[in-house]
């Protein structure tokens, strides 16, 4: 039943991976991106690691999207800027990447497949409370100063954008 999530999992990261790249909309680049980082969550589920799941989403589907979201509606990109002709390139290094898949799946159905040992489990605490403990006892200064420093790159950002905005009305 794992092999069922797990390439579920791996069909949808692939295609909304291909996606991000290929679909000329910054914003539904983004929402492919979004796609992803959601199924990558779930891949970290199914291996039990349902800390960095959490990760995952706070910040990668959480932070760094709406910071790319943020760039992109600052600057306004168009569609037209972010592509070059780039395809024999593109070409090239997609058959490479085919050839790599096919000979590690040749070489790992000639090989001899290893037992897998089942992991004893770990006892006293876990590696989130670890993480809790260290992030808000010995690191809560840096921790709070680049906090710090993240809001006020932000609203730096915004008085910017807002400036930009305010002298095309008035034009």
């Amino acid at each position: 039943m794992d092999h069922i999530f797990f390439f579920y999992f791996a069909a949808v990261i692939a295609t909304t991976s291909v996606l991000v790249v290929a679909l000329r909309n910054p914003v539904y680049s983004a929402l492919a991106l979004l796609i992803m980082f959601f199924h990558v969550a779930g891949l970290y589920v199914t291996l039990h690691a349902e800390f960095l799941a959490a990760v995952q989403i706070v910040v990668y589907a959480g932070a760094i999207l709406v910071l790319y979201l943020f760039v992109v509606m600052l600057l306004s990109i168009k569609s037209e800027e972010r592509y070059h002709n780039q395809l024999p390139v593109a070409g090239l290094l997609g058959v490479m990447l085919c050839t790599e898949i096919i000979l590690l799946l040749i070489q790992s159905r000639t090989a001899a497949s290893a037992q897998a040992v089942p992991a004893d489990p770990v006892t006293g605490s876990g590696n989130t409370e670890m993480v809790g403990e260290a992030l808000y006892s010995t690191y809560l200064f840096p921790f709070e100063v680049a906090s710090l420093i993240l809001l006020v790159a932000m609203i730096g950002a915004i008085i910017l954008a807002k400036k930009d905005i305010n002298e095309q009305v008035q034009q």
